[in-house]
């Protein structure tokens, strides 16, 4: 069964509060029969005198949620006793925030959570969040979705997942190691029927990866022809945008222009404003969103809330071309991790003219026109986040620190790591924190976290996003900050996913609904995970619910893995 795209259709995705409950009605009846069958011992569980911020956008107000199953029965005002229900377990929530559990629309955990020790998804659930979507960037294709979805069932899994389509997976599976091409009508035939196949598996849209290999080498009407088939079930295209640093205008444009001609909704993945360069251009985006969604076509943004992407040590920016001798250790090192040996090739090869030229040209222009990251952002745009062997330079660009030392960039590139003992660490997308706020604010903007899996340990690989991101939306951005509300900063990370992608028993608290819910102390909630420690687990989350299960109790994991995967409605099952 199919459903049509919401474009032209008057939905009105960003402006406040607003109710869909849709298919949470039939679970609401039965949770009502059930109420009526067993009586006032129907509940599992009343939360009693929290400050409900019910994910709509309302104020927060005084009030009860009552518990059955796997559902929200009620949600009432600030009755001590429950409004007369009673429950075999009850929470006093005074002082805390009684809020949905949040979605997070662009995360990498989907393929780490099938290891048993890692299937709690720990440092999700301790930042309030209780659905993931994975396969952004176009990841997946249909074989990812069953396996994982398998696995899951088969071990449990402490947060729901929902998924994407992944057009890169998809042109994997199809183009095989031929990607630099279009692909014949016959695949492209292929590519459509999975798709379909993915939406059919219940994937919410067709996510794209189009700054990475291959998505890179794929045309507009390619991606077109494929959103058009998301369209047909109801879906949303999600794009990581194909050059978001050197065309950062027109590459968010290309996703209104997919999202306008396949007749679907459209979310930028990740925006922001990447580089010196890219300073302010923000406004451009925002006019950009606005027009669009003035002509009707729903378009909307997600974002982390940190001033820099994707980081790496130094090193990590260096492409060495697979024919230069003497630095197999160091491509084995990027793969697997640092060793002195690799390091010892690299600082050798680099103090080698013709060595270095060639390295130099592998890092700035990929190899045969492949990806790097060099390419991809620039050196305007990677800003050093911590040295040991150079605190000095910390917070400089690199385009600053070689106009500073009156070098070519990669020539002060290749001097800081010949000179280093230490990793030198860097965000390989810098943004001004002027930039992060003034998108933050956009009501149509969501935020997420295109985190990974964090351990809660002080190792220093990975980004603070993994561990931080919602905790600190909530308290350094609307509590110390005051950059925006409590109640609109909760609605960004509920209900406004769950609207755009069409999840229509979550994302808020009413009757009906799941019972994927978030409870914490407003006072104290807070990222811990910073540049130099991004993995350390956020603080102030008090309790998680995960259809009606607790998977954080009084701050303690509990052991339990009710997550399911959740699929788009009128999917297979």
């Amino acid at each position: 069964m199919t459903r049509r795209s919401t474009v032209g259709r008057g939905v009105d995705l960003h402006t406040g509060p607003r109710r869909r409950l849709g298919a949470a009605w039939p679970l609401l009846g039965v949770l009502l029969f059930a109420a009526c069958a067993r009586g006032v011992e129907t509940a599992d569980l009343i939360i009693l005198g929290g400050t409900v911020v019910d994910g709509s956008g309302d104020p927060p107000r005084t009030g009860t949620v009552v518990i059955a199953g796997h559902g929200i029965v009620t949600v009432g005002g600030a009755a001590a006793d429950g409004g007369g229900a009673q429950a075999t377990d009850t929470i006093d929530a005074t002082g805390l925030v009684v809020a949905p559990g949040f979605i997070d629309v662009h995360n990498h955990t989907p393929p780490a959570i099938v290891l048993p020790g890692n299937n709690l998804n720990e440092g999700f659930i301790r930042q309030g969040v209780t659905t993931v979507f994975g396969g952004p960037d176009g990841q997946f294709a249909p074989a990812h979705i069953r396996r994982f979805s398998e696995l899951y069932a088969a071990q449990g899994i402490g947060t729901n997942v929902a998924f994407y389509i992944g057009h890169n997976g998809i042109r994997n599976e199809v183009l095989g190691e031929d990607q630099q091409r279009a692909p014949t009508p016959e695949e492209l035939e292929k590519m459509r029927g999975l798709v379909r196949e993915g939406m059919e598996l219940g994937a919410f849209g067709l996510s794209t990866g189009l700054m990475y290999e291959p998505g890179m080498f794929a045309e507009t009407a390619e991606v077109i022809a494929l959103a058009m088939e998301a369209a047909e079930y109801g879906g949303v295209y999600d794009s990581h945008v194909r050059n978001p640093v050197h065309d950062f205008v027109g590459s968010d444009r290309e996703v209104v222009e997919i999202a306008e001609t396949a007749r679907l909704p459209g979310k930028i993945g990740h925006l922001k404003a990447v580089g010196l360069h890219n300073e302010g251009v923000i406004a451009d985006i925002v006019e950009l969103v606005e027009s669009a969604r003035e002509r009707g076509i729903v378009i909307v943004s997600d974002q982390y809330p940190y001033d820099g992407a994707a980081t790496a040590s130094l090193t990590g920016i260096v492409v060495a071309p697979p024919d230069l001798e003497g630095l197999d250790a160091f491509r084995q090192m990027q793969r697997q991790g640092r060793t002195d040996e690799a390091m010892a090739q690299l600082q050798a090869g680099l103090a080698d003219p013709a060595a270095r030229a060639r390295l130099r040209d592998a890092s700035e222009n990929g190899v045969d026109g492949g990806f790097a990251w060099l390419k991809a952002t620039g050196y305007t745009s990677m800003r050093i986040t911590s040295s040991a062997d150079y605190p000095e330079l910390v917070g400089l660009y690199l385009s600053e620190i070689a106009q500073q030392r009156g070098q070519d960039p990669f020539d002060a590139v290749a001097e800081l790591i010949i000179g280093s003992s230490q990793p030198v660490n860097l965000t390989l997308g810098a943004i001004k924190e002027h930039d992060v706020r003034r998108l933050m604010v956009q009501p149509w903007n969501m935020i997420a976290s295109d985190g990974a899996y964090a351990d809660g340990s002080d190792a220093q690989g990975g980004h603070p996003r993994s561990a931080g991101t919602f905790p600190r939306l909530i308290g350094h951005y609307a509590r110390n900050e005051g950059v925006l509300s409590l109640e609109e900063a909760v609605r960004k990370i509920t209900s406004l996913p769950a609207d755009f992608h069409g999840i229509d028993d979550r994302g808020r608290l009413a009757a009906g609904m799941r019972a994927d819910i978030a409870i914490f102390d407003p006072a104290t909630i807070i990222d811990r995970s910073d540049w130099d420690h991004p993995q350390r687990f956020a603080e102030g989350m008090v309790h998680v619910f995960v259809n009606g299960v607790p998977v954080l109790r009084d701050g303690e994991m509990t052991g339990e893995a009710p997550g399911e995967v959740v699929r788009r409605a009128g999917s297979e099952r």
